[in-house]
């Protein structure tokens, strides 16, 4: 793989609190733009190891997070497709450390700094939780508070980023809008 191929794809990542629609999105927008996600590697995690988790796994979730990703970017590289879309990021791993254990491994914080993106989407708390069997937040006041540290986090770094907000197929058309603009301008 040569870095110039890398250095043509546009990588959006989409990320918020549990059940706002972030895959969905993410599956939207890939089939949108004809291309493909890279899905989001705690839920896979989770589903093997139960909710039960410590602050130990978390780094193991980063981890299997940034290696799905680094395989996901490989492979769709090779496709030459233009863009990816990646659900989650170290910013979630980062905001879930400190939210239920108070402190972040530096490993993430490392990969903060490391990895390169073009875009964040922002998917708003203002649609309705759904309970599945790996979500743990369903009161609107904790979602709010999450989604205000992912806000907080894309305040305070350079690259352009989109609160994704309001109802389909709204909600998807005008991230699709904004990650156009951002390609137009981009390229």
């Amino acid at each position: 793989m040569d870095s110039q191929s890398h250095n043509n794809l546009k990588k959006i990542v989409v990320i918020g609190p549990e059940s706002t629609g972030k895959s969905t999105l993410c599956q939207r927008l890939a089939d949108h733009f004809k291309t493909d996600w890279c899905r989001e590697y705690a839920r896979a995690f989770l589903l093997q190891h139960g909710t039960d988790y410590s602050y130990e796994d978390l780094l193991e979730v980063a981890k299997g997070q940034t290696k799905s990703e680094d395989d996901f970017i490989a492979m769709i590289a090779t496709q030459k497709k233009s863009i990816a879309f990646i659900d989650t990021d170290m910013y979630v791993m980062k905001v879930w450390c400190e939210f239920v254990f108070g402190k972040c491994h530096p490993y993430i914080l490392h990969q903060i700094n490391e990895r390169k993106y073009d875009g964040y989407l922002l998917c708003s708390p203002d649609l309705p939780w759904v309970k599945d069997e790996l979500r743990e937040y369903p009161d609107l006041k904790t979602r709010e508070l999450l989604y205000h540290h992912y806000k907080d986090l894309l305040v305070n770094q350079h690259l352009p980023w989109y609160e994704v907000k309001g109802n389909d197929p709204a909600r998807t058309d005008d991230a699709i809008q904004w990650v156009s603009s951002l390609i137009a301008h981009r390229n």
